[in-house]
């Protein structure tokens, strides 16, 4: 194991969940910095990590974060927190980089967007840009990668094509949806800011990174629904207002009304990479094409693949839309043994089988059913995913009864208990 200790921000974030792993396998110890570190007690690498409570914009709690650090990792930003999310994005990195300049460490790397600072961009973008400037005045170098839409399960340019290319056989939206993106797959997002820690060259220096292939947002969707066998076209419209589209993916999509409201202002203008100088830099990273990365995030649709971002500790039941799933967990006090639990869901068999939905399976969707016991509670948890606008309107339409039957299963189940 390397004596490197590593610090990860955002540690609850989608991308600090996909490198953590990362640098855990590569032998780096690994410290953690999130606001409410509880809420990663379900993630498999949390007994691995240091784990650190902190707020950038807090800045006496950076310091015990970035004491003995190495590299930090800079992943944070503060779109949900809506209206004057920009002026605090730039405070916190401000912050930051002054603890980090006092602590001593070597290196920051950070992960921005990918627009074209020269031309009029979206209030989102330009924070992302204009945040590395400010990491970047520091006296520690910093390296940052410019990225735009990320291709893979979770990420929330993802789950708004993969939702609203499920739900709508035809897809409305502004002309923007003809402006160019070079999506960028997950795992090479992760390859690039590995390669950062071991690869010099690239200190103190700006690379954008994108996928080997140009598309617009449209081909985006296509590519995603020929991937999952559907038929889909598109009405475009010469104007739907940036709060109306937000609205509508807030609704439909696991992506929050203020997050999606920043992110379809992105929309009006391309993200592309002009300057390809990561190539040179860093030629380990292997490029995946888009069609690969959808793939591979299908592959990933499973209840055992996803992250269990639900089991955070703030209720004890509720309903969510994340990694392509509809989920619905909730939880009961039992005082029984692990085995004793097991051996009542058992009993209670035909009752289980008539809630797996085993009907919808290929039609309108998959359905699974997950009991766990663990410290005298049950768990139990429903995923659906859902295929086509059939199954958007089979969970919809039935969800009353979908939380009567889920609500009976697991009390049928703690009554066979006791």
């Amino acid at each position: 194991m390397t004596s490197k200790l590593i610090l990860v921000t955002g540690a609850t974030g989608y991308i600090a969940s996909r490198l953590i792993p990362r640098l855990l396998e590569c032998g780096y110890r690994v410290r953690a910095l999130a606001r409410h570190p509880e809420r990663l007690k379900a993630r498999k690498w949390f007994s691995q990590v240091e784990m650190v409570q902190g707020d950038v914009m807090i800045p006496d709690t950076l310091i015990p974060a970035l004491n003995g650090i190495h590299t930090a990792y800079y992943l944070i930003h503060s779109m949900s927190s809506g209206h004057g999310y920009t002026s605090l994005e730039l405070e916190g990195a401000r912050n930051f980089a002054n603890a980090a300049e006092h602590a001593g460490i070597e290196h920051i790397i950070y992960l921005g967007g990918l627009a074209d600072p020269e031309q009029h961009i979206a209030p989102h973008m330009r924070s992302r840009i204009e945040t590395g400037v400010t990491l970047r005045q520091g006296k520690i170098p910093v390296t940052e990668f410019r990225a735009g839409v990320i291709a893979g399960a979770g990420s929330i340019s993802f789950e708004m094509i993969r939702f609203m290319t499920e739900l709508l056989p035809v897809i409305p939206g502004p002309v923007w949806l003809k402006h160019k993106s070079q999506p960028i797959a997950v795992q090479n997002i992760v390859d690039y800011l590995l390669a950062a820690l071991t690869n010099p060259n690239g200190r103190g220096q700006v690379f954008e990174i994108g996928g080997p292939e140009i598309f617009t947002y449209q081909k985006m969707m296509q590519t995603y629904a020929r991937v999952r066998g559907h038929k889909r076209s598109f009405l475009l419209l010469p104007y739907v207002p940036v709060w109306f589209m937000a609205f509508g993916i807030g609704l439909t999509t696991p992506v929050p009304y203020p997050i999606a409201f920043a992110l379809v202002g992105g929309l009006s203008s391309d993200s592309l990479v002009l300057h390809g100088d990561s190539g040179k830099t860093f030629p380990e990273v292997r490029l995946v094409d888009f069609e690969s990365a959808v793939r591979e995030a299908m592959k990933r649709l499973h209840p055992l693949e996803i992250e269990r971002v639900w089991e955070d500790g703030q209720k004890q039941a509720g309903s969510l839309k994340h990694e392509g799933f509809f989920i619905h967990h909730c939880e009961m006090q039992v005082n029984a043994a692990p085995e004793n639990i097991i051996a009542a869901i058992k009993r209670s068999r035909r009752e289980v089988d008539s809630h797996l939905l085993s009907n919808s399976k290929y039609r309108f969707g998959e359905a699974w059913l997950e009991w766990r016991a663990h410290n005298g509670r049950l768990t139990q948890t429903a995923y659906f995913a859902p295929r086509g606008l059939g199954g958007f309107l089979y969970w919809y339409l039935l969800y009353p009864f979908h939380l009567f039957r889920f609500s009976r299963l697991i009390k049928t189940i703690s009554g066979t208990i006791e």
